[in-house]
């Protein structure tokens, strides 16, 4: 009977030996001929679980006890002789790496039980150290040169008592370095996805010791699945010993997840329900309704951030430059007009999104920030920001023009490259941010005025204006019919939302689940927020519409009438070649809408009305009658304009029956207005010239 666990042990050696050669022979061979360069034998733990009951037995083994599983794996090799080097024996330091484990856990669920078993954590990097070596295996000499060896772990040096050596009883040993053993490590740290966290949560981090050939693979911002042992060390403070142990993670693989969207898992029913959705011809309407029911109107901007959530699709060049597929979006309005609502609601529907608030965001928090810290022994690290984290997502930055003007800066780059490069501390690198931006501003001075031209109430450089896609001037105007609408609808959500609380704390009699489903239909999205985010995955995952002749002339057509109204001689160049690059992204957006693989003529039309719409906001210019995209740039001075209106109005105050009045006493009204005589004269002979007022005879002007 004592024998039997022998057995045992040297049977999991030939278990591992004959699964090993049955799946992994082209591997190991490729190892033998390419040590020591390629050192890692990649062992897939759905294989491992393939391979009959005793796969089975193996796979739970290696989840309950990694050490003694990657420790039997190791002696298969080396007893079986699978892996050999050019000397015929086995290569010492091959690494035995599992990946593809069934369940992957959240940071905040590691618990005690989790210690010394093997888990599988994904999350995004937000730190990494530089690669150092570590000794694993240090040699000491003794005065008396006998050398004694003690293997290092993870964490504290550990030295010997005394020579290890019979009779010697020195108790001084010096390591020597160039007998002693080392590997490359790394530390990072993981945290976890922003997508999984319920409001207010503060994401949680755990630190991951990487070792040898994994080591320098990984950068912060990336998204990564890494499978380790969990191993705990005691905390130690001021040199005291605390009962509290700090966790880390061993790392045994990291596995990249460069597929974006595939945290939104989709089965067969969801798919149907996708589909049955594409092929809905009300889909647009459907869409748009789904993007927050509980604010009225502004059909127009939903439609607008529908497509944003779509997205159009990069491209890669062949010369290497990178077009994006990324849409943003800028909404401009007074006061109370939702638009943080607005904002919020994307990041629910998104499938991936960071909510960030301009006022209190640096361009630290946005890009990359270089930090000091014990994490990285007091060498600088890198941190991701709020950019690189919505990578492949949505960033809404709310009140961006309360933003300091350096930070704004930091956006440039990351909305027209689609990265973020950080030269801080000594460390130079380049992160990805592909992300659409979807901003919201207020006017200069809180609200809008009819009479000035918008360009002077946005208070944002021009540059960063041109690279918004969409940009809609969202005014608050009084209108009757319009107004009562929205009181009907903003009360109507109130008292539904009164009778539900009063119904759950105590029922009213006639107040069933049906009565307060009729009475929430105003407010309930017809797409539910989960369906609806599977959706945007889906299309994303699968959709790639390309442009049908019949759009394409239709987009080139309106860029051109764009063009052609402003081809006069002295008028400023109205639209550029960025807008056209955004009515294609826009198309792209609206067939992914349908699942449609080609781009038709419905499409660019759409996209035509919400494009002309939100230049005619921004950027119409109403005396010439043409689309001036400088006016949002340049525009008059508030005073200048005055100074017009005010001469207008003095200059028919005092005409004759003939329409005539005296320059001279027009001058001399409005300097009593406390405006200077040269200016007033500079703009009446402004008038004269640009053919708006006439002198019948000299010092009488006329309005024409």
């Amino acid at each position: 009977m004592e024998e039997e666990p022998e057995t045992e042990i040297i049977d999991r050696d030939a278990d591992w030996s004959r699964f090993l050669k049955s799946r992994y022979k082209k591997q190991m061979s490729e190892i033998s001929r390419e040590f020591p360069y390629k050192r890692s034998l990649m062992i897939d733990y759905r294989e491992v679980e393939s391979y009959g009951r005793t796969g089975v037995r193996m796979a739970d083994e290696l989840l309950e006890n990694p050490g003694k599983v990657i420790e039997d794996v190791k002696n298969a090799i080396r007893n079986h002789q699978l892996i050999k080097a050019k000397d015929g024996k086995t290569p010492r330091g091959v690494n035995i790496r599992f990946i593809n484990l069934p369940k992957k856990l959240q940071v905040r669920d590691i618990r005690s039980d989790h210690i010394n078993t093997f888990l599988s954590v994904e999350g995004i990097l937000r730190k990494t150290t530089e690669v150092r070596p570590r000794v694993v295996e240090a040699h000491f000499r003794c005065p008396g040169g006998h050398i004694t060896i003690k293997d290092q772990g993870y964490g504290k040096f550990k030295e010997p008592d005394g020579c290890a050596t019979d009779g010697c009883t020195f108790k001084k040993l010096e390591m020597i370095p160039r007998r002693s053993r080392f590997v490359d490590s790394q530390k990072l740290r993981i945290q976890e996805s922003p997508e999984g966290l319920r409001g207010g949560e503060q994401p949680q981090t755990l630190d991951v010791d990487v070792t040898d050939d994994l080591t320098g693979k990984v950068a912060p911002g990336d998204r990564v699945i890494i499978n380790g042992i969990l191993r705990s060390m005691q905390r130690i403070t001021h040199g005291e010993k605390s009962t509290i142990f700090d966790i880390y993670l061993e790392c045994n693989s990291i596995e990249v997840a460069e597929k974006e969207f595939e945290e939104v898992s989709i089965d067969d029913k969801d798919e149907e329900e996708i589909l049955a959705l594409s092929r809905d011809p009300n889909v647009y309407r459907k869409i748009t309704h789904s993007i927050a029911p509980t604010i009225y109107g502004n059909v127009d901007v939903k439609e607008a951030i529908a497509l944003q959530l779509f997205g159009g699709i990069p491209k890669e060049m062949p010369d290497g430059s990178h077009l994006r597929g990324d849409i943003h979006v800028l909404l401009i309005g007074d006061p109370g007009i939702a638009k943080s609502q607005l904002l919020r609601y994307v990041v629910k529907l998104s499938p991936r999104a960071i909510y960030t608030s301009g006022q209190s965001a640096t361009s630290a928090g946005l890009t990359a920030t270089a930090v000091k810290d014990e994490f990285g022994d007091g060498r600088w690290t890198l941190e991701a920001g709020a950019l690189v984290l919505a990578d492949m997502g949505v960033a809404a930055v709310d009140e961006m023009d309360k933003m300091q003007k350096e930070d704004r800066s930091a956006l440039h780059e990351a909305m027209e490259q689609q990265s973020i490069s950080v030269a801080k501390a000594g460390i130079t690198a380049t992160l990805k941010s592909r992300c659409a931006l979807l901003g919201a501003a207020n006017p200069k001075y809180g609200r809008f005025d009819d009479y000035a031209p918008i360009g002077e109430q946005i208070n944002m450089p021009a540059s960063l204006l041109s690279r918004f896609d969409l940009i809609f001037i969202m005014s608050d105007k009084p209108d009757h019919k319009l107004d009562n609408a929205i009181a009907e609808h903003i009360l109507k959500a109130h008292s539904i939302g009164e009778i539900i609380a009063q119904h759950q704390k105590n029922p009213i009699p006639g107040v069933d689940d049906e009565y307060i489903r009729e009475q929430l239909k105003p407010v309930t999205p017809d797409i539910e927020p989960s369906l609806f985010r599977k959706y945007v995955a889906y299309a994303k995952r699968t959709c790639f519409p390309r442009l049908s002749d019949a759009a394409r002339e239709s987009l080139i057509s309106y860029y051109m009438k764009l063009r052609d109204l402003a081809s006069g001689s002295n008028k400023p160049v109205p639209v550029t070649a960025r807008q056209l690059e955004a009515l294609v992204r826009l198309a792209e957006a609206s067939a992914r809408i349908r699942l449609s693989s080609c781009i038709e003529l419905d499409d660019a039309e759409r996209v035509v009305k919400i494009v002309d719409t939100c230049l005619r906001q921004v950027a119409y210019d109403a005396k010439t009658g043409s689309f001036d995209i400088d006016k949002v740039v340049t525009g008059y001075s508030k005073g200048k304009r005055d100074l017009i209106r005010m001469i207008k109005e003095v200059v028919r105050e005092l005409e004759d029956e003939k329409g005539r009045a005296r320059i001279d006493d027009v001058i001399k009204a409005l300097t009593e207005k406390g405006h200077s005589r040269d200016e007033i004269r500079a703009q009446i002979d402004m008038f004269l010239r640009q053919g708006e007022a006439m002198e019948p005879k000299p010092g009488i002007i006329k309005l024409i």
